[in-house]
């Protein structure tokens, strides 16, 4: 198989493993719900996928790095919003 098509399925993959969160986002951000999501479980996905980051830089995968740093943003949001309401409910 072609590597250009390799890339491509890596790179629809990593939009399609985006647009998954998609809903956790809404859910965060928009209707302020943030039970039942560990903090701790999303660090370590944001561990993981940096070291995911790092590898695909060192292969060169465009793929690699263009799904992780996407998914890397994804979770970001995911981890602020909730860190924003449960200070704001603290406070």
């Amino acid at each position: 198989m072609p590597s250009l098509v390799i890339e491509a399925i890596g790179v629809a993959a990593g939009i399609i493993g985006v647009l998954a969160w998609g809903p956790q986002i809404i859910e965060v951000w928009k209707h302020e719900r943030h039970e039942g999501i560990s903090l701790p479980t999303f660090m370590i996905v944001a561990l993981s996928l940096s070291l995911w980051l790092i590898y695909g830089i060192a292969i060169s995968s465009k793929a690699m790095i263009f799904s992780n740093i996407l998914t890397l943003s994804v979770i970001a949001l995911v981890i602020i919003g909730v860190i924003r309401i449960r200070r704001r409910l603290l406070s």
